[in-house]
């Protein structure tokens, strides 16, 4: 169930709707299910309705007439809260509904349960999934009404009434949720010929500005530049920027002026003052290597990066993990501007819903998370069609994301769990669209069969729980490849299949092999061990030897071949 509160001036008005037509001619048989004493007089069920009607306004401003002679009846004195039930929620009867009406004014403090000076009130229904209520704030003692917070306690109220009546329960928010369009937004953005209203599409706008900058000054730089929209930089008398509005072009009022939307208006986080703490001392690494030294590949330090979240959401404080689940929703915001066109959908649906798994009541310490948004931001080349460091980027970003969607599950934040599984969705989809080309590109260097044979050999011997699932995965010839590079670049194979399958679980990988290349074509890349570093390493073998994982090859394959969890 979800309850909308609004206030009001016009009792007459509100009624003439409730029991009208609608105005879709939507409302059917409207009458009353409840009213303050369960004497009100009901224009649906009288043989003299518009009678009946004047009586009822007269009834319930009663009090507020009293009030207006002492000077004392507030302005806004009509109170109004629909309260809808879920479709997926049984018929409930008008005795149920007349339950759930007192529940509601009792809650909001609208009419507490046992005071005899309670606020005048009725509950009409119209239709067979909702009531409406009616009051007027002004109680018997023709004091106003005390209803502060009250949607936060008609929610609550609420959620306690779908236990107690077996009903479906809604997910239900943290007031860190973005403000959503209002009705005449999402009307006007249709009548534009455009799928998403106005905040909406500046949101994105400045999302995206915040993603690629690297400092504060920077990011208002990149938000004036943008393309169809107007910006206007606010100054303290000191000359300090104070903060931003941003307008759509087009998009004006009645009068022909810009409608202005400041950064906290589209989202709790994009305030300027949220802003400039993201952005303040990033280190940036330079886009240009000194001679005679190789700049390391950006997609994979953003890769291994982002690899490290998992870990610090398990281990970290609360406060330091949701800087980095904020941090990689800037990653996932960068993406469709780097992407190729084909992905840029998918990619651009992943970031629009991860964005609210980004945010929570609790604060995020953002300095914990500038080494991950400094790797991000050193992603300024858009990647090439059949690139696959984005395809790496998205492997791992999957498993970020779970992590994400587990960490907000502990701490029951509904709505943002519900985010994470809608962007996974999307996530698979770009992934399995960017691995392709570059997954298809290595399976054509496989090695010859010699090599492969030995290789599967290798693949027994270093993880022999596992090898029957890897061996049998599609990405098992890409996986031979990347192996048999970065055994002519003088690393160990077995080296580095021990050490990236112990970097990570596979238990959970629907596909391990493809996992696989992506971390050892990383590891690959970076500067074998030198002879001296392999003695060391060796010296450290021989002091402690690690336990023996060798197993008979009858219970290797029945270990491989059990049914696991996927994780895509």
């Amino acid at each position: 169930m979800i309850a909308k509160i609004s206030s009001g001036k016009d009792t007459a008005g509100l009624i003439r709707y409730l029991y009208g037509p609608g105005r879709a001619n939507e409302h059917t048989d409207p009458h009353l299910v409840a009213s303050w004493d369960g004497f009100a007089p009901d224009p649906g069920r009288s043989n003299d309705f518009n009678v009946t009607r004047k009586l009822l306004v007269q009834d319930l401003d009663l009090r507020v007439h009293q009030a207006k002679r002492l000077g004392r009846a507030p302005k806004q004195h009509v109170w109004h809260c629909s309260i809808r039930a879920s479709p997926e929620d049984r018929l409930l009867s008008d005795d149920e509904w007349a339950v759930i009406a007192r529940r509601i004014v009792a809650a909001t403090g609208i009419a507490p349960e046992g005071d005899p000076d309670g606020c005048r009130w009725v509950a009409v229904r119209h239709a067979e999934d909702h009531i409406h209520i009616a009051a007027t704030k002004v109680r018997g003692d023709l004091r106003t009404a005390r209803h502060w917070n009250d949607y936060l306690t008609a929610d609550k109220e609420l959620a306690d009434i779908e236990k107690d009546y077996g009903l479906q329960q809604v997910i239900r928010g943290d007031r860190t949720a973005a403000k959503r369009p209002t009705r005449a937004e999402q009307e006007k953005a249709l009548r534009t010929g455009h799928q998403r209203a106005a905040r909406e599409r500046l949101r994105s706008t400045v999302r995206t500005a915040v993603s690629v900058a690297t400092s504060p000054e920077e990011f208002l730089d990149i938000l004036t530049r943008a393309d169809n929209v107007h910006v206007d930089i606010q100054y303290f008398p000191s000359g300090d920027i104070r903060g931003y509005k941003i307008a759509l072009e087009g998009d004006t009022n009645a009068a022909g002026d810009p409608i202005w939307h400041s950064g906290s208006k589209l989202a709790p986080d994009l305030s300027f003052p949220k802003i400039r703490e993201r952005l303040t001392d990033l280190d940036i690494p330079p886009t240009t290597a000194p001679e005679k030294r190789r700049r390391p590949n950006p997609w994979h330090q953003a890769t291994a990066a982002a690899e490290r979240i998992p870990t610090r959401l398990a281990q970290s404080d609360d406060a330091t993990a949701q800087a980095h689940i904020a941090a990689f929703g800037e990653a996932l915001d960068a993406l469709p501007i780097l992407a190729p066109k084909n992905l840029r959908p998918q990619l651009q649906q992943a970031a629009i819903t991860f964005e609210r798994a980004t945010r929570s009541r609790i604060r995020a310490q953002q300095d914990q998370a500038r080494a991950l948004r400094s790797a991000i931001r050193s992603l300024r080349t858009p990647v090439a069609e059949g690139g696959s460091g984005l395809a790496m980027f998205l492997d791992v970003a999957l498993l970020v994301v779970t992590a994400a969607t587990h960490w907000h599950q502990l701490r029951q934040h509904d709505q943002q769990v519900t985010a994470a599984h809608q962007a996974l969705i999307h996530l698979h989809a770009a992934y399995e669209q960017a691995a392709t080309a570059p997954l298809a590109t290595l399976a054509l260097r496989k090695p010859p069969a010699q090599t492969v044979d030995r290789l599967v050999r290798r693949m027994w011997e270093t993880a022999p729980s596992q090898a029957q699932q890897i061996l049998g995965d599609r990405g098992w010839d890409a996986l031979t490849t990347v192996l048999t590079e970065a055994e002519r670049l003088g690393h160990n194979p077995d080296t580095l299949l021990q050490q990236t399958i112990h970097q990570r679980p596979l238990d959970d990988a629907r596909h391990p092999a493809e996992v696989l290349t992506w971390r050892i074509r990383r590891l690959g890349e970076r500067r074998a061990p030198s002879t001296r570093a392999l003695a060391a390493q060796a010296r450290s073998a021989m002091v402690r030897p690690a336990p023996s994982t060798q197993v008979s090859p009858t219970n290797a394959m029945r270990e491989a071949t059990a049914p696991r969890r996927p994780r895509r």
